[in-house]
């Protein structure tokens, strides 16, 4: 690791054309957020971003932006389970399906962001496919009758 702080791009845009989720603000003002706020603020206002950097550097793991995200997906999958999912799919109103898909239609590119940033693009391309791949294979063993007539895994 260098003891430079990293380079930073910024791009600058009218704060009208920021858009952001209604639970964002809530976790902007956290605490926990306050590390990553000052970093942010150095780099609108070109200041030196070496303090805020040592801040964030000094934090443990667990205190970090990319823990709370790591333990969210941790906590939403922890009792995954296909079944319940293809019960609910089988069973939603068409509304609630477009509910459902206007929630998570963002996502995966939000995932694929998250593993490239952190890992890199290629790490993230390897995660991905071969999640991918094993899901095809146990989507293949595990799908009924019904789902093959209708050609769905």
């Amino acid at each position: 690791m260098s003891d430079e702080p990293p380079n930073f791009p910024t791009k600058r845009m009218p704060i009208d054309d920021l858009k952001s989720e209604p639970l964002s603000d809530d976790l902007l003002d956290s605490p926990a957020m306050q590390p990553y706020m000052n970093l942010a603020l150095a780099m609108m206002q070109q200041d030196d971003l070496g303090p805020a950097t040592e801040e964030i550097t000094a934090l443990p793991l667990e205190k970090r932006y990319v823990w709370r995200v790591a333990s969210a997906l941790q906590w939403a999958f922890a009792d995954m389970d296909t079944l319940t999912v293809r019960v609910d799919r089988q069973t939603l109103s068409r509304e609630d399906r477009r509910r459902l898909l206007e929630l998570l239609k963002h996502r995966p590119l939000q995932f694929c962001l998250f593993l490239s940033t952190l890992f890199g693009q290629k790490q993230m391309e390897i995660l991905l496919f071969s999640a991918i791949r094993n899901a095809r294979v146990v989507a293949a063993q595990s799908c009924g009758p019904e789902d093959m007539a209708n050609g769905e895994t």
